[in-house]
């Protein structure tokens, strides 16, 4: 710890220098964090230097911590807004962040499962942390670049891989989310540079090579208690699966609300609801009629409408039986994922349940999206979908970065989940055939939808 002060703190009058000499690098670097971050989050950076990185996040309530008092004096003078300590983490009070920083830290730890194990008290059930490392692969390219002053000097001596990472993150309880991998060219060559970092490293293959490392993680919490929850049905032209969705759905959770979006059926099922209601008085059951079009706004306006702590989606088809509902609140409850994803591309399906152009086109789609959003999906487009009230507020809240594009509602929350983050983890189930009125699946237009779905993620998660 010694030599790391007394590294550091020589470094901290020219460490300006170094930044300038390579701005490009660092602009990429902070573009990165302003994704995986929000702004106005309180932000923890265990390692902050003279706090650029920390600044550029834009917090509520930024804390820099860093053990040369030369760095901590330098980010002093530059960002009075911040609030900065000289010293280790353990020396900071304890309170509570949203997202804690480890740029390039693990690199120079002694015991880096102690540090994580200590980390731990200033997280919440929702903190994430942000763990960043250069790639083993460039271990001697850096090197190099010290000796001819090209890089800041470092004094790196845990040279860790992913593998290694995650393995302290389980022995301290914490839990992988996603990861990142970034800048293949971290000099500016114009115009090659920027078609290189954008495109070509967010590659296979290409991806493997690059420089910097994120892994995003959080905490493990065993929440211990129950939650309500607010079951959505959407339904059009459903009128002989309403009273199923009530008397086959388990009761589960502290309280059950039923939220039917109706949208403009020809068959009497708006009229079906109301009927159901007056029949069950000891179910909670809310009816509202859907003014937009597409399954999308229905989501939009029955999880709006909704009062409980997990919403879940149970499509109206009830080709996912309602009967594996508490399956899906066991998950979220043990917090075992934030975000938990139906999939139906594991057991045997009934045998009309799913045509063979769809199930092929589903597995297409889910190994696409699982390279373009950096976390395993199956089967992107399964209906049933849960996560708390509160992240959801969040996707709601942060809804301006994607815009309105989504007609299924399935990737506005999919898309949302994986910005904020969100744990997501696939539930398998048994999908059926549908025991009443035709599928509204149109395969060919729904399919020109899907490779839009594709291009936006594209252009607004990979290659941002």
């Amino acid at each position: 710890m010694q030599d790391i002060r007394k590294h550091y703190d020589e470094l901290a009058p020219v460490r300006d220098r170094y930044r300038k000499r390579n701005a490009y690098y660092y602009s990429l670097l902070h573009k990165q964090y302003q994704y995986l971050i929000p702004e106005n989050k309180r932000v923890l950076e265990v390692g902050c230097g003279t706090g650029e990185l920390l600044n550029a996040i834009k917090p509520a309530y930024g804390v820099g911590v860093d053990v040369s008092p030369e760095m901590i004096k330098v980010a002093e003078g530059k960002f009075s807004g911040l609030h900065f300590l000289a010293g280790k983490v353990d020396d900071l009070k304890e309170e509570k962040f949203d997202y804690i920083i480890l740029s390039g830290l693990l690199g120079e730890l002694d015991d880096i499962q102690q540090f994580l194990k200590d980390l731990r008290k200033f997280c919440h059930p929702h903190t994430r942390i942000i763990i960043e490392y250069y790639s083993y692969f460039w271990q001697y390219i850096l090197k190099a670049g010290e000796k001819l002053r090209l890089k800041t000097p470092q004094k790196i001596q845990n040279w860790v891989t992913y593998q290694d990472i995650c393995n302290f993150l389980a022995l301290t309880g914490y839990d992988a989310v996603k990861t990142e991998r970034s800048i293949l060219l971290p000099k500016n060559i114009w115009g090659l540079s920027y078609l290189i970092n954008r495109f070509i490293a967010k590659l296979p293959i290409f991806n493997a090579l690059t420089l910097n490392h994120i892994i995003v993680a959080r905490p493990v919490v065993n929440y211990g208690r129950e939650f309500s929850v607010s079951i959505l049905v959407p339904c059009r032209n459903e009128k002989g699966n309403i009273e199923k969705a009530i008397t086959r759905t388990p009761v589960f959770g502290a309280h059950q609300e039923f939220v039917f979006v109706e949208g403009g059926s020809q068959d009497g099922t708006y009229e079906e609801v109301e009927r159901v209601i007056k029949k069950y008085p000891n179910k909670d059951i809310k009816l509202f009629r859907q003014t937009g079009k597409g399954k999308g706004d229905a989501v939009r306006l029955g999880f709006g409408k909704a009062a409980c702590d997990i919403l879940m989606i149970l499509d109206a088809d009830l080709t996912v039986p309602p009967e594996d509902l508490p399956k899906f609140y066991d998950a979220i409850r043990q917090n075992r994922g934030e975000f938990i994803n139906g999939c139906r591309l594991v057991y045997p399906m009934e045998k009309e349940a799913m045509r063979f152009l769809n199930l092929i086109a589903n597995k297409f789609f889910g190994v696409f999206f699982s390279w373009l959003l950096g976390q395993r999906f199956k089967d992107t487009l399964c209906g049933t979908k849960v996560l708390f009230k509160h992240h959801y507020d969040e996707i709601v809240a942060n809804r301006s970065y994607f815009g309105d594009f989504d007609p299924f509602g399935d990737f506005d929350l999919i898309f949302g989940a994986i910005k904020l983050n969100l744990k997501v983890i696939e539930l398998p189930i048994r999908y059926r055939d549908r025991t009443y009125g035709t599928t509204q699946i149109q395969r060919f237009r729904h399919g020109i939808l899907l490779f839009r779905m594709c291009f936006f993620a594209m252009r607004k998660i990979k290659f941002r």
